[in-house]
């Protein structure tokens, strides 16, 4: 591993040495963070999680994005129309904007990208041997004709019924465009050597250990004074898996940011109250917004699937689990009051339908939880088993602890990320500690984890919760145009989720942000995600 390690510092130096010659790598202004995840590809059609979406959202763009206050913003759209009917969304190209220079393109130059562009990378997504993840985003979009390019710079969308939340479904970043002949190009390989319009161009990328990506000379941007982005020379990630070891080498001055919080590291960093400890106020900048993520237990209530004598299956024993949690002892405690106390339903804040219900919630109230649990006549002797995963370890015993306040049996299993993702998806978990970011600025997004047609594996229902009231509300939340008697709906519905109680919502995350003094123009966003174009780097 240290013969890999010094290997690794010496091609990545090379790279540098060779962009730059070795008098202007010192003076250039490079990012450094790190991402304890790694990064799985740099295609857009598979952006499924949110280490993959941060790079990938430096590399490339698509026609619209969400900016830090959630709303929906032209990117390489200049404009949009939307028919009366809600069903052709047509959108009017900027004919400036270029793909960074790739050798398949005429002269190894750029070109500008156009509405076919976009035909071939929504249709890529769509394409099974693509086998994207994404696929469910256009379901909405007919079969035929879905994506028809009027001319080089018109797009036209048509949908097979009105979807008041498409829109938002184009700021996500599976919709980036990407170019056919790039793709071609590289076949399999493009998952490692994008090319994209985005303010940065990949420049290495040594997977599991570190990825560098350097400022494209072709984007199109200027900020507010008119100078030219992005304004860093290049952006280095490293993929250091220890997050105390992530924590130490920021403190050295290795990394520039890190995101979020860790059982290692926040009482070091937070006072119980959520402040910055004073030790550190001189050396790092503490930025926090609200963050559109809830961290949940899952219960498994698939009839179908669960054992004839399960606690689960009975909804007065969910609820007894419900109000039997001390939410804001343990975001006090073990989250060091970062998070908020998820007692008022399961969208978050940031949403404005959040707490738009007549639903009481589930505050502590451990007497209730003993009635309730008297009430469901289930058997105390069967053991609950939550499974979570090494970094929630904290969180799923303190629950261990109230649920045996109960006279509940409760043990805790702890699996591999990616096992347990597996095994939750394919319903082989009947307790599970998950959470859910949204994807774009509707609360469908949110609520269409419950919809009884998105069961997993196909989709994202992992509790396998079915009702036929819930699914109403949802469908007819998708055919209601205005945002107001769509939020009513969201309200009911979930109010409703509170009531069956599938979930135990924990906690509403909120966007921890740690930097050095020496940035500035770091934007924070309700999504966690990162956009470097504007960043400023004091050397």
């Amino acid at each position: 591993m240290r013969i890999k390690y010094f290997i690794v510092v010496f091609l990545i130096g090379l790279f540098f040495a060779h962009c730059h010659g070795p008098s202007e790598t010192s003076n250039k202004k490079i990012f450094r963070y790190n991402e304890t995840a790694g990064v799985n590809t740099l295609d857009p059609a598979n952006a499924r999680y949110l280490e993959d979406m941060r790079v990938i959202n430096q590399i490339y763009d698509g026609l619209l994005y969400l900016d830090d206050s959630m709303k929906i913003q032209p990117c390489i759209a200049d404009s949009y129309s939307i028919s009366e009917d809600g069903l052709i969304y047509t959108f009017y190209l900027k004919n400036e904007v270029l793909f960074s220079p790739h050798e398949s393109f005429p002269n190894e130059s750029s070109r500008i990208i156009n509405a076919e562009d976009f035909v071939y990378s929504f249709n890529r997504i769509l394409d099974p041997k693509v086998a994207s993840p994404g696929m469910w985003i256009f379901n909405q979009v007919q079969k035929e004709n879905g994506f028809v390019a009027l001319d080089s710079h018109t797009l036209q969308i048509n949908l097979t019924q009105p979807f008041p939340a498409f829109l938002g479904i184009l700021t996500m970043q599976y919709c980036n465009a990407v170019p056919e002949e790039v793709v071609k190009f590289y076949g399999n390989e493009f998952r490692s050597n994008p090319i994209g319009s985005g303010p940065f161009k990949l420049g290495f990328w040594l997977e599991g250990v570190s990825l560098v990506l350097h400022k494209s000379e072709t984007y199109w941007r200027t900020n507010e004074k008119g100078e030219k982005l992005p304004l860093l020379d290049a952006v280095r990630v490293d993929f250091v898996r220890d997050k105390s070891t992530m924590f130490l080498d920021f403190l050295k001055g290795k990394y520039d940011f890190i995101s979020g919080l860790d059982p290692s590291y926040k009482d070091e960093l937070l006072t119980f109250n959520g402040e910055l400890n004073e030790a550190y106020s001189s050396s790092v900048s503490f930025q926090k917004a609200p963050f559109i993520k809830t961290d949940y237990i899952g219960f498994l209530v698939d009839k179908d699937i669960l054992p004839a004598d399960s606690p689960l299956r009975v909804k007065k024993f969910r609820q007894a689990l419900n109000f039997s949690v001390n939410r804001k002892k343990l975001a006090k405690y073990l989250r060091n009051n970062s998070v908020f106390p998820a007692s008022n339903g399961f969208l978050p804040k940031g949403f404005e339908a959040h707490g738009f219900h007549l639903h009481e919630g589930y505050s502590y109230n451990l007497e209730k939880a003993k009635n309730l649990l008297d009430e469901s006549n289930v058997d105390l002797s069967i053991p609950l088993i939550i499974s979570t995963t090494s970094e929630y370890v904290d969180i799923c015993e303190y629950l261990q602890y109230q649920w045996e306040q109960l006279g509940l049996k409760v043990k805790v299993e702890v699996l591999q990320s990616s096992n347990h993702r597996d095994l939750v998806a394919n319903s082989k978990i009947e307790v599970f500690r998950k959470s859910w970011l949204a994807d774009y600025s509707d609360e469908e997004n949110f609520l269409g984890l419950f919809y009884s047609n998105n069961f997993s594996p196909g989709g994202p229902n992992y509790t396998h919760f079915s009702n036929s009231q819930f699914d109403s509300l949802f469908e007819k939340a998708l055919l209601t145009p205005e945002y107001f008697e769509r939020k009513v709906l969201y309200g009911q519905m979930d109010s409703l989720l509170l009531d069956e109680a599938p979930v135990v919502p924990l906690f509403y995350d909120q966007v921890s942000h740690f930097l050095s003094k020496n940035i500035s123009n770091f934007g924070t966003n309700p999504v966690n995600m990162l956009d470097f174009s504007e960043v400023e780097k004091r050397n």
